[in-house]
């Protein structure tokens, strides 16, 4: 600690033994000429020497105190730069503690749920080495908290209005799905209206993952829920059903393993998300490969196309952009043209522990490796369906996998059509004999 003290004046000369040794040779030089020069001369020597003499006294007595004077300024000049150093030097540490320590220690209370003043009673008040800060400092503190606070309330109002859009378009989905699926099995046996009506429903399926896919960015869960475990090769022909392109996934060695029902509509959504990039960045005459496998940590699946490999910095960027999804992304990040791909497997493996990663593939394009945990597989019976006809509503069918197929029902099992609201005529038509 640097302690300000007065200059040491009591350790100077005396200005009476700086001028003395002057005064003395002057007053000895004056004698010598009066006793040289010619009686008539001496009294004018002797005058000239005095005031000489005198002079020289003020003179040496001014430059003395001058000098003095200038030594005193000098130290305590030293005294305050020493204890501006040291000040500053101190500041510097402060404002290191707070960055460091401080803030994000009141940043992460904030993000709990506390208000900004509960914050800085927790943090500042309560801490003793916090309750030295000055009030201008604590005061900015309190500024930042609560700009911090506001972003975090308009960012939860953003991400709960996608949401809320997104559980209506869901709503219409399902709805448009249901019916469908009544349709498909009205119109079975009309291969032609039944071909218009599966690539209807394969646009439903589309327009249902898009809408998922802003609800996991806005912080929620998938719609959809599966009462039932479901088979991994069911999970992931589900997952094909969901993307444009889904004619060149091939599955390959599939482990015989089952999802649990809470957990299967994540998965499928993830994996649908990584088959669409697997897809949508590789050349169309090129297939994308489908393999899981049983790992020590649960099943590996593993997504593999023949498209461009990516170089170190896009694999950096992919990487950074699960990362922040994990971390919780904003929906400023997504820019003008967003790829909500990378950013939806990372929210779905941040709620469900999933883990992913990008490996260069032996095909020349890019391998995505994704990790179910074991909490999401079990080996009993898995009655549940993710794929097939009206596979997009609640799977209640216990048929086994290998015997999946769409039955068409007979004309005694379909659903009556709906009575007809226009005008009915008053001549019944004439029925065909034998008809």
């Amino acid at each position: 600690m640097v302690r300000v003290e007065s200059p040491p004046t009591d350790r100077e000369v005396p200005v009476v033994r700086v001028v003395l040794l002057p005064v003395v040779l002057l007053l000895g030089a004056t004698a010598a000429g009066s006793a040289l020069v010619a009686p008539a001369a001496r009294i004018p020597v002797a005058v000239c020497g005095a005031i000489t003499t005198l002079v020289v006294a003020v003179l040496t007595a001014a430059l003395h105190r001058a000098r003095r004077a200038s030594r005193v300024q000098r130290a305590e000049h030293e005294q305050r730069i020493a204890y501006l150093e040291h000040r500053i030097h101190s500041h510097d540490a402060e404002t290191v503690r707070l960055t460091k320590e401080v803030m994000p220690a009141a940043i992460r209370r904030l993000r709990v749920g506390n208000s900004p003043d509960e914050v800085m009673r927790d943090i500042v008040d309560a801490d003793a080495a916090n309750r030295h800060l000055p009030k201008a400092l604590r005061e900015q503190i309190h500024q930042v908290l609560e700009v911090i606070d506001n972003e975090e309330a308009r960012r939860d109002s953003a991400q709960r209005a996608f949401v809320s859009v997104a559980r209506r378009v869901q709503a219409i989905v399902h709805r448009q799905a249901s019916e469908l699926r009544e349709m498909e099995d009205h119109y079975g046996r009309n291969p032609e209206v039944f071909d218009d009506l599966l690539r209807i429903d394969h646009g439903t399926a589309l327009i249902g993952r898009l809408a998922d896919s802003i609800a996991v960015l806005g912080g929620a869960r998938p719609s959809r829920q599966w009462p039932k475990p479901v088979p991994l090769f069911s999970v992931l022909r589900g997952a094909m059903s969901r993307i444009l392109e889904y004619q060149r996934v091939d599955l390959h060695s599939i482990a015989k393993v089952a999802i649990v029902g809470t957990s299967v509509e994540p998965l499928i959504h993830a994996c649908a998300e990584l088959l669409d990039n697997a897809t949508r960045y590789s050349p169309p005459q090129t297939r994308v490969h489908v393999t899981a496998v049983e790992v020590q940590t649960g099943i590996a699946i593993e997504i593999e196309d023949g498209g461009v490999s990516l170089s170190e910095e896009a694999r950096a960027r992919a990487e950074n952009m699960l990362a922040q999804a994990q971390a919780g992304i904003n929906m400023n990040d997504l820019g003008e043209s967003p790829r909500l791909g990378m950013a939806v497997v990372g929210r779905l493996s941040r709620m469900y522990q999933l883990q992913v990663s990008l490996r260069q593939s032996a095909y020349g394009g890019v391998r995505a490796v994704l990790i179910v945990p074991r909490e999401m597989i079990t080996t009993g019976p898995a009655p549940g369906i993710a794929h097939g006809i009206g596979a997009t509503s609640r799977p209640t069918s216990s048929l086994d996998m290998s015997q999946l197929q769409h039955v068409v029902p007979p004309p005694g099992k379909r659903k009556p059509k709906p009575a007809a609201t226009g005008p009915v005529p008053s001549v019944a038509a004439p029925v065909p004999t034998g008809a």
